[in-house]
């Protein structure tokens, strides 16, 4: 186990502010456990409004010499940050398998995603340049600037907590923003180490923050005169709060909520590659991520072949503490979780389902305390029950069978949720018809899931997303930015 020496040897979360390390001063406070194994990783006190407030007016001092520094020097620390999250990524990733429950594997890759949106962040002297018009007018010269804003904030979610922060956080920096990151109250402590590199990058002390708590201090963010814009990942319910109260309060603010993807499966697949993508899809970080297909539609005439091979392939799956190198599936976040998704299969039966694997019973050796549910799949789901309509968030498959790939995206487009989807196929035809017609902001053909790199935006459509400017990429410039045009003239004396 990693040891908590990133937090003072005390095992107390605490605010990096001004670059130090600083107590909240709220009345609440949670305790951090790990999913596992159910051992008290750490206490987290929440910030009060004071805090934020302390944050938010530091965050805009250190802006106004950081946003005129030449932007060369801003990604300078971007190159350093990037450095040092290689070298330590083996140990955030066991300190991630610690904080949230996931593989080793799992936590690998999602740390290495993150340092790709680092990567691409120290390319902004070429991704903010906009454009310019020699005369443009009889004598006159235009060109576009994009100018920096001031203090952004992002609200991050317990399921990635080293990727998704870094969604945000190194665009905003490079562009010549200020950042303040609240992560979820869940799982701080990657958070936490996190920020502790940041502090040996040679970031300006105030330009990158940090404030842990929960409604309240989210709540104090998004109503602070001195915030720009929000970002926020999280369930569509409180995305559209989000959404609503940042931009009642005139911010900019982009928030990406819940989903329900799904996969067809045609006749012409290759059934056993689609098979192994589609529980690896629905079971990867225990189904806990806004990109498991969780619902697979498939052509009748392979329906029984594909479902066989999709509860042999299922039922292989180890559950387990996910450091164990033999692990599938990790824990989940909490036991409250795990008793909601308890209580979507037990629905699922209740509305006529066919269950055809029960992961309800699964046990995990020296790990009596954790969270851990198996894989759970169920056959002839249709369209109208609530395990094919609402965001389970654990390792849940529905299948259903369909006439043609025609009637899959038709029913596919039917959800509210617009988040991401993949085909399988071996017809070119098929995949034009999924590609023009499929409602979903992240589409892939022959992926089990559809993950943009990380310079791509990261897509959503419908009640997946709110706002018009997403994740990643050179989304991120036109949100963290604003462009003012230069009209010049200079006549003859």
């Amino acid at each position: 186990m990693v040891e908590l020496a990133s937090i003072g040897q005390s095992k107390t979360v605490r605010n990096y502010v001004n670059g130090d390390w600083k107590d909240a001063s709220g009345d609440e406070e949670l305790t951090s456990v790990n999913p596992a194994t159910g051992e008290e990783l750490a206490t987290v006190p929440f910030s009060s409004a004071a805090d934020v407030d302390e944050i938010v007016r530091t965050g805009n001092e250190a802006f106004e010499e950081w946003s005129a520094r030449p932007v060369e020097e801003r990604i300078q620390p971007l190159f350093r940050l990037k450095t040092l999250l290689e070298d330590h990524q083996e140990e955030l990733a066991e300190l991630l398998v610690e904080d949230h429950g996931k593989t080793l594997a799992e936590a690998r890759g999602e740390l290495r995603r993150g340092i790709e949106n680092v990567e691409v962040a120290c390319g902004i002297p070429s991704m903010m340049q906009s454009g310019s018009l020699l005369n443009a007018a009889p004598e006159i010269d235009e060109s576009a600037v994009r100018k920096p804003l001031g203090v952004f904030t992002a609200i991050t979610p317990f399921n990635f907590p080293g990727m998704i922060p870094l969604w945000f956080l190194p665009y905003a920096v490079a562009t010549g923003n200020s950042f303040i990151l609240k992560p979820s109250e869940q799982n701080p402590l990657v958070a936490q180490r996190l920020f502790e590199l940041i502090g040996e990058a040679g970031f300006p002390d105030g330009v990158l923050q940090l404030v842990n708590g929960g409604p309240d201090t989210v709540n104090a963010l998004l109503d602070h005169d001195g915030v720009e814009g929000a970002s926020f990942v999280g369930s569509t319910p409180i995305a559209k709060l989000v959404y609503e109260r940042a931009a009642k309060n005139g911010k900019r603010v982009q928030a990406q909520g819940g989903a329900k993807n799904h996969i067809i499966v045609t006749e012409t697949a290759d059934l056993e590659f689609a098979a192994e993508k589609t529980v690896s899809s629905a079971t990867a970080c225990g189904g806990e991520r806004c990109l498991a297909n969780d619902i697979v539609l498939v052509e009748e005439s392979v329906y029984d072949e594909f479902t066989d091979l999709v509860v042999e392939e299922a039922a292989a799956q180890v559950v387990g503490y996910g450091l164990e190198e033999e692990t599938d599936i990790g824990a989940l976040i909490s036991p409250e979780h795990e008793q909601t998704v308890r209580n979507y299969i037990q629905t699922g039966i209740e509305e006529g389902a066919e269950l055809l694997l029960d992961g309800r019973d699964v046990t995990v050796d020296g790990y009596e305390d954790g969270n851990f549910l198996g894989p759970t799949v169920f056959g002839d789901v249709t369209s109208d029950m609530v395990i094919s309509q609402e965001e389970i968030f654990g390792p849940v498959l529905g299948l259903a069978s369909v006439a043609d790939a025609d009637e899959a995206i038709d029913r596919m487009n039917e959800s509210q949720f617009g988040n991401a989807a993949s085909l399988f196929t071996g017809s070119g035809a098929d995949a034009r018809k999924f590609r023009h017609e499929g409602e979903i902001g992240n589409l892939g053909v022959n992926v089990g899931t559809s993950a943009p790199m990380a310079f791509f935006h990261f897509g959503g459509w419908k009640e997946s997303f709110f706002g018009d400017l997403h994740a990643q990429g050179e989304d991120m410039i036109h949100f963290y930015t604003d462009k003012a045009v230069y009209i010049e003239r200079w006549p003859d004396a």
